[in-house]
């Protein structure tokens, strides 16, 4: 295995809070991980969690207390560095009265690019993201989706081999998480590494060879989507139809839920065959019949419950 695509080590930062006595609190605490080149990685937690802190720390905008990082071999003091790297941050601005054909101009003469080439650049960008037809509209015009795409173009146009994205899906409606997937899963099908931040969790286990989980500025887990949560089975979900004039049987229609013209039902996996020859008997018509599994959102969620009940003791007031 060659050299990692991004090293991290020790990694941590301290901030002051307080006006008058301050104190320093711990944003990130000792992060080490590795991403491979290649992979697409997400890096979740809930808002608080250290993940803007940890990005900007890798773009060297702001600096650590303790620890050290690399990417693509070089340190993240090593200016070099970023030429290599392309990045969008969670709330970027862009100047409202420039049309999307001349921001990406602009981003692409920081790169030293000649007339020709930029035009071509801009072009082939403006296509990639899906905004050729709007490259001369101004981008005050643009939905919350159409600016995630520029954004996601300008930190691409220099054709950076990692890219970091900093909850490139916050805010955005189903079909812009959509547009934005698109683009992250074509990155990752270039052989570019994608490193981004998210609390979406559907996202994480749709788009990510691997995730970390931090809570609190600590890492609790790393790995696929799969492997760092438990893989049995919880139950299985059957989705059915009653007949017109048919009733549910009785051993199902205390726990059964009815969705608009169908029912969903769960039972332990050992009824299963039990529930399906009720349901037959009663001429039901079987939709899906799915195993359900434990998700990353349901081991997240049992990290923020261990995580407060570790902060608040039973028997202890929360003060």
């Amino acid at each position: 295995m060659g050299t990692p695509a991004i090293e991290i080590e020790g990694l941590t930062k301290d901030y002051a809070v307080g006006f008058w006595r301050k104190r320093m609190r711990r944003s990130l605490d000792n992060l080490t991980l590795q991403v491979q080149e290649g992979e697409a990685f997400g890096f979740l937690g809930p808002n608080g969690a250290g993940k803007t802190t940890t990005l900007k720390l890798l773009m060297s905008l702001i600096f650590p207390t303790a620890g050290t990082a690399r990417v693509r071999g070089r340190s993240i003091d090593n200016v070099r560095m970023h030429r290599e790297i392309g990045y969008l941050p969670e709330q970027p601005y862009f100047y409202d009265y420039l049309t999307a054909r001349e921001l990406l101009d602009y981003y692409a003469r920081l790169f030293g690019y000649p007339a020709i080439e930029r035009r071509q650049r801009v072009t082939r960008f403006l296509e990639h993201v899906g905004l050729a037809d709007a490259g001369d509209v101004q981008l005050r015009k643009f939905s919350k989706g159409m600016l995630q795409r520029v954004g996601i173009a300008q930190a691409i146009i220099h054709d950076p081999q990692v890219v970091f994205l900093d909850e490139p899906m916050s805010g955005l409606d189903p079909v812009g998480r959509r547009e934005v997937r698109d683009i992250i899963l074509d990155l990752k099908r270039q052989g570019r590494t994608v490193f981004f931040s998210t609390h979406i969790l559907s996202d994480a286990e749709m788009l990510c060879d691997r995730v970390a989980v931090l809570l609190g500025g600590k890492l609790q887990g790393v790995g696929a989507p799969g492997e760092i949560v438990s893989m049995e089975v919880y139950g299985m979900e059957i989705f059915f139809e009653m007949r017109a004039g048919s009733s549910l049987p009785t051993a199902l229609a205390g726990h059964a839920a009815r969705i608009g013209e169908r029912y969903r039902v769960e039972v332990q996996e050992e009824q299963l065959y039990s529930a399906l020859e009720q349901l037959r008997s009663c001429e039901a018509r079987i939709l899906s019949v799915t195993p359900r599994r434990p998700t990353l959102e349901d081991y997240f969620l049992k990290l923020v419950a261990r995580d407060k009940a570790a902060a608040h003791p039973a028997g202890e007031s929360a003060r």
